[in-house]
């Protein structure tokens, strides 16, 4: 279900109907009434009044609905987008049923539904946590961090990752323990930006040969590497489908109380 479509077109039908009444609907009970106290020496009863210039159902529910419906649209179109994560392909900097914040503006602004950059703004940047719209099957949202931008020389083997031909600097945090034996905890760093990822050597893994990452289009892996499906296995994002960057989580639930005690910015 698209919901970006479902609430463009609720904007859409309710402000019709609202626009209707205002310029159509509402001067034309206001006629029949006066109509209808031209007719009358007595005059109408206050309830009279009332329910000639009652709104009819419709225009009562699209005036209250639509500014409510038009505010969450420009919000969520244009500002900031919830999500939920449903897997742990971003372990450890996302755990299964963390909700984040997405900012929709930092890649340029795009129309809802059809997606079009109308606003250039920044570019994504190496170590980016992005959510795009999965290339295969665009209705579904992807999360994956921003490893290769155009022109990159991206390659991955032996647990290691090379950009433009040197390896990414990453060292030992700790290791998980007993419940994933022999996965390792390490801080990663692209450029200036440091987060954490796992790693299992003992998880032979995908490798994976120099790849050129095209113009227009970027390179992504999850931080949990040997558990991801990323572009090692699909290929590139095109800018196209860019939804925008997570920036921060602001609650945490997995099926029992909602926490917020994990709100924290997203690096």
């Amino acid at each position: 279900m698209d919901f970006s479509l479902l609430l463009v077109v609720a904007v859409a039908v309710t402000g019709l109907i609202w626009l209707l009444d205002l310029v159509w609907w509402r001067p034309a009970r206001r006629q029949r009434l006066v109509n209808a106290e031209a007719g009358t020496t007595e005059g109408l009863g206050e309830r009279a009044r009332e329910k000639a210039l009652k709104e009819p159902w419709p225009v009562d529910y699209s005036r209250s609905f639509f500014p409510v419906l038009l505010v969450v649209l420009l919000l969520r179109s244009f500002v900031v987008e919830p999500f939920q994560i449903p897997s742990g392909s971003m372990r450890p900097t996302l755990e299964v049923g963390d909700f984040i914040l997405v900012n929709k503006f930092t890649y340029g602004l795009r129309l809802p539904v059809t997606h079009t950059r109308i606003l250039e703004l920044d570019e994504p940047e190496r170590g980016d946590v992005m959510v795009f719209r999965f290339p295969d099957e665009p209705s579904v949202n992807f999360i994956k961090r921003v490893v290769g931008l155009p022109g990159d020389r991206v390659r991955y083997e032996g647990k290691q990752l090379y950009v433009n031909g040197e390896p990414v600097s990453k060292r030992l945090l700790a290791e998980a323990g007993t419940e994933a034996p022999g996965e390792l905890l390490l801080e990663e760093r692209l450029g200036e930006l440091a987060h954490r990822i796992y790693n299992n050597p003992r998880d032979p893994g995908p490798q994976m040969r120099e790849l050129v990452v095209p113009e227009g289009h970027y390179f992504t892996m999850g931080d949990n590497r040997d558990h991801s499906n990323d572009s090692r296995y699909w290929g590139f994002v095109p800018e196209e489908n860019i939804v925008g960057r997570a920036f921060a989580v602001w609650m945490h639930w997995d099926g029992g109380l909602p926490s917020f005690t994990s709100v924290r910015r997203i690096r």
